[in-house]
């Protein structure tokens, strides 16, 4: 090294101490490409930087699927008996399910059915010999000539060889992991039958008693399958009430049609519901002057259920009803509150071009007082106070047996991240609805209370109303959803939720002491295949693929005590729908439920689509009370609702009338399918 290049430093020695002499010390000579490494260096740190985040996303997937497969491999073996290695893979429980099903594996992982040996033909008997086979096995039958030529369509007869199509072993992939049990392997038929009655038709050499007897097993198999298939009787009783249209109550608190409502209870009584729900308006009762309530129309029509003895759930409706898919009816917020959001409209969500939605008030007023003088949650507070006090009577009677408080857009809980007035269509994401003044203080606040004030803004790259996840910067695979700014507003804005939930049921505790709360929580289920689940996302539920966004909800729903009612789908979403939304109705439902029940939750629904068919009842039935479900868990109540009147005959009552006994438990002889 030159001399140059190096620190010359002088000594002095004082007492034994060596000291550095500063006059002594000449600058270091920076060597030639210094800044060339300094740069490569920052560069490095950002590539590692990068490379240990995924290696965090890496880890947080393999946890994911190691949970899911150890809940498989639990079931299997609790429920089914698989005899499965402590550290089983795939190929064992492959291996297990083959084997369950009459097929043999060897150790090499050669895999055939063992079939029993084909009994070798009869001779064909002479044309001397017919008369007498004849009278020794006659054609007569019990079943009829329709049952039979049906049970011939699904075997064929050549000589004495019975032919049926081939069984084979499936596994439904759409049930949920919990839910694995020693019914998820569709097996073959009964080979031991089948030996039996082969044998038996070869001895006989007739193949007119094979075919009968056969054929005739066959049928009987398919008609005991299809009275399994929705044989509720031994299912627990659960009860249903049906939601009465909203048109009942005029604009001005008057019931428009008595006898119309009373003919309408009457079908209902007929058909044996527990009970009905309505609606209670607060853009009717308190519609035009602030604490004017006006519940007249209520009153009446809650009179004329009492006659017909019919329980009675009321909603506490906080939202505008209306729009593309209400018809002519149209309930606007109260009148005042409207005139308010003209010279304040911050007051309502706002999404990101600065649009407001009137549908309801912003969380972001839950405690600031702004109309006239009060804050949201003491003007819902007195509005629940208002209806205990007016029905009093009704509450010490036992008529009415829940109250259900709206908490958001729709009745449920969640953002108006997806509203069709504001151009969202199916399947869309939606959008944040997180930009009026109040809620943008509370993220700044947030931010700085985090220590990163520059985080005090909404995402810029997350699309917009109709967007798909992957044409966003936010909601992609490995979008900023997930990075450190992504994960602190995520939180934020599903805990403003959290806080809306928690501070509004305090005080409908208060109102409503000693009586059933419900709180409504909605299915979103499309993009629920993604890794970011954007929809729910948007509406206020923290659920991506790595966590479980519902807890934190449900943690709040348990310490005030509420019943949770969830949204069920009724019918199918399309096999088309469902790959272009990449949705998940029965993924989703099996999270909801199980996470609520885990948590001690009592579970209710209610139906999202209209229901004609019997498909789409037994559907319901199905989520109602799952017979897979080994605690025996299911519904403690639910709510139809009709998509009109039952008397103007658009509804078949048939249907509804096996629906109704599916959920009691009473399905009659005369009503099997």
């Amino acid at each position: 090294m030159d001399e140059d290049d190096t620190i010359t430093t002088t000594t002095t020695a004082t007492n034994n101490l060596v000291v550095p002499n500063p006059q002594a010390q000449t600058q270091t000579r920076r060597p030639r490409g210094f800044a060339a490494v300094a740069a490569g260096g920052a560069s490095g740190n950002k590539g590692k930087k990068e490379r240990e985040k995924e290696k965090e996303r890496t880890k947080l997937r393999e946890r994911h699927r190691r949970a899911i497969t150890s809940r498989m491999l639990a079931g299997l073996r609790q429920y089914g008996n698989f005899p499965l290695p402590a550290r089983a893979d795939m190929n064992d429980v492959l291996a297990a399910l083959a084997r369950e099903a009459g097929w043999v594996v060897e150790a090499d992982g050669t895999t055939y059915r063992q079939s029993p040996p084909t009994p070798a033909p009869a001779p064909a008997p002479s044309q001397s010999q017919l008369p007498q086979l004849a009278a020794a096995f006659p054609v007569e039958s019990p079943l009829s000539a329709s049952a039979s030529a049906m049970s011939l369509t699904h075997c064929s007869v050549k000589q004495t060889t019975i032919e049926c199509s081939p069984s084979l072993l499936g596994i439904d992939d759409s049930l949920s992991p919990a839910s694995l049990d020693s019914s998820v392997v569709i097996g073959e038929r009964d080979r031991e039958m089948d030996t039996k009655y082969t044998t038996a038709a070869s001895a006989s050499a007739s193949p007119i008693n094979s075919t009968t007897v056969q054929c005739g097993i066959e049928l009987i198999q398919d008609i005991h399958s299809g009275e399994h298939g929705n044989d509720f009787t031994s299912t627990p009783y659960v009860p249903v009430y049906v939601k009465l249209p909203t048109g009942v109550i005029n604009n001005f608190c008057q019931l428009i049609d008595p006898e119309g409502v009373r003919q309408e209870l009457s079908h209902l009584k007929s058909l044996n519901v527990d009970g009905v729900a309505i609606d209670c308006w607060w853009g009717i009762v308190e519609g035009w002057s602030p604490q004017k309530y006006v519940w007249s129309g209520y009153r009446e029509l809650f009179n004329i259920i009492q006659e017909f003895k019919l329980n009675l759930q009321v909603v506490m409706a906080f939202h505008e009803y209306g729009g593309n898919d209400s018809g002519d009816t149209l309930i606007a917020l109260p009148q005042w509150v409207m005139e308010i959001g003209k010279d304040n409209p911050d007051i309502f969500f706002t999404d990101r071009e600065g649009r407001r939605n009137p549908e309801c008030l912003s969380w972001g007023i839950d405690k600031e007082r702004v109309l006239k003088g009060r804050t949201a949650i003491e003007v819902y507070f007195d509005f629940m106070r208002s209806f205990r006090t007016e029905f009093d009577d009704l509450f010490a009677e036992g008529q009415i047996s829940a109250v259900e408080i709206g908490l958001g857009a729709s009745g449920e809980l969640k953002y108006p991240s997806f509203s069709e007035r504001m151009g969202w269509r199916y399947p869309g994401i939606g959008e944040f609805q997180c930009y009026d003044k109040y809620l943008q203080q509370s993220l700044c606040r947030a931010s700085k209370l985090r220590g990163h004030s520059f985080w005090g803004k909404c995402p810029d790259n997350a699309g917009q109303y109709n967007s798909r996840p992957h044409e966003t910067g936010f909601f992609c695979e490995r979008g900023d959803y997930d990075s450190y700014y992504g994960r602190f507003f995520l939180h934020w804005y599903a805990q403003t939720l959290i806080d809306h939930a928690d501070n509004v049921l305090s005080l409908a505790s208060l109102a409503f002491d000693e009586i059933k709360i419900i709180i409504k929580v909605p299915a979103i289920h499309w993009w629920y295949k993604t890794a970011s689940h954007a929809a729910e996302l948007t509406a206020g539920f923290y659920n991506p693929t790595n966590q479980n966004g519902y807890s934190p909800v449900f943690e709040v729903l348990r310490k005030h005590s509420v019943t949770l009612k969830f949204v069920c789908l009724g019918l199918q979403v399309s096999g088309l729908e469902n790959d272009e939304a990449l949705a998940d109705p029965e993924g989703l439902s099996w999270q909801v439920l199980n996470s609520a029940w885990d948590r001690g939750l009592i579970v209710a629904g209610e139906n999202a689509l209209l229901c004609y068919e019997r498909e789409g009842y037994m559907r319901i039935v199905e989520m109602a009370k799952p017979r897979s479900d080994p605690d025996r868990r299911h519904f403690s109540f639910f709510v139809y609702q009709q998509p009109t009147p039952l008397v103007q005959g658009t509804i078949c009552f048939s249907e509804l009338d096996y629906f109704i006994k599916s959920m009691h438990g009473e399905i009659a002889g005369d009503l099997q399918p």
